[in-house]
C-alpha cells in the first residue's frame, strides 16, 4: 500500500450501503439503511441515487432499493460470480451444445432485458450480443419469460401507457394482446419470438425464479428462422423447461 495513502469515506459508505443490501433479505429504504448503518441520511439519499443513476442499483415502487443490472454485470465480469450466473452457466453450456444456438442469461431492468452471461461458441451460425447489452423496451423472448414472474398488477402498471414500437410485421403492438402472451407463457412455461424484433429471427426463452423476489431473470435461446423450423421449437420446448425446472430448485 504506498505510503500517502488515505482513505476516502465516501467509498467506504457506499460499499458499506451495498453490503448491507447484500446482507438483508429484502430490500432496503432510506431510512432503513441510515438507522442500520449510522449514516446521515441525506448522505444516504445522495449515495443511493447516484448508484441508481450508475444502474447499481435500482428503485422499487414502494421506496426501496434493491440491486440493478450493472451489478450483475459487475459480478459477471469477476471471477466471483453471482448464485444466479453460477448455477444457470453450466445450462448456457448445455443447451448451446445440444442445440447449436446462441444461449443468453438476463435480467429485467424496467422493460429491457440485460444481458449478465452467456455461451455462443458451439459450432453452427453464430447470433452473439454482449455482456452488458440491453434490449430495447419489450423486445424478445428474454422480456417476456421475465414479465411473466410479475403479477396482474405489477405487470399491468409497468406497461401502462407504454407505447409498444413495432420492429418488424410480426411485432405485437397492442397491450392487450401482449398481456394475453404474457399470460400464455404462464401457462406453457416458455416464451416465443417469433421474428417480432428481427426479420428473420427467432427465440424461445424460460423464466427463473431468482431468489430475491425483486429480481425477475430469463435464459433464452437465438437463432436463425432455417435454424428453429416450428417442429424445431416443439422439440426444445421440453429441453428449455427441464432447464428452468432444475435452476428452479438449485436457486431455492
Amino acid at each position: 500500500m504506498p505510503p500517502a495513502y488515505k482513505p476516502v469515506p465516501a467509498v467506504e459508505k457506499c460499499f458499506a450501503i451495498l453490503d448491507l443490501l447484500s446482507k438483508v433479505d429484502k430490500p432496503l429504504g432510506i431510512s432503513d439503511i441510515s438507522r442500520k448503518l449510522a449514516l446521515n441520511k441525506s448522505t444516504v439519499f445522495n449515495m443511493v441515487y447516484t448508484l441508481i443513476d450508475l444502474d447499481v442499483l435500482e428503485g422499487m415502487d414502494d421506496g426501496k432499493f434493491g440491486f440493478g443490472p450493472r451489478f450483475y454485470v459487475l459480478g459477471s465480469a469477476a471471477g466471483n460470480r453471482s448464485e444466479l450466473i453460477r448455477v444457470s452457466h453450466p445450462y448456457l453450456e448445455k443447451l448451446n451444445y445440444e442445440t447449436k444456438l446462441s444461449a443468453f442469461l438476463g435480467i429485467r431492468a424496467d422493460l429491457r432485458s440485460v444481458i449478465i452471461d452467456k455461451v455462443d461458441s458451439a459450432h453452427g451460425i453464430k447470433i452473439s450480443s454482449e455482456i452488458g447489452m440491453q434490449m430495447p423496451v419489450l423486445a424478445g423472448a428474454g422480456i417476456k419469460a421475465m414479465l411473466s414472474l410479475l403479477s396482474n398488477r405489477d405487470l399491468d402498471t409497468l406497461i401502462n401507457g407504454v407505447s409498444f414500437k413495432r420492429y418488424t410485421p410480426n411485432t405485437i403492438v397492442e397491450k392487450d394482446a401482449y398481456l394475453t402472451e404474457i399470460n400464455n407463457v404462464r401457462q406453457e412455461g416458455i416464451a416465443f419470438d417469433r421474428e417480432e424484433y428481427i426479420e428473420g429471427m427467432v427465440a424461445l426463452g424460460i423464466p427463473i425464479n431468482t431468489s430475491s423476489r425483486n429480481v425477475q431473470a430469463a435464459i433464452w435461446l437465438v437463432g436463425l428462422k432455417q435454424q428453429v423450423a416450428q417442429e424445431t421449437m416443439q422439440r426444445l420446448t421440453p429441453l428449455l423447461k427441464g432447464v428452468s425446472e432444475e435452476i428452479n430448485q438449485r436457486l431455492h
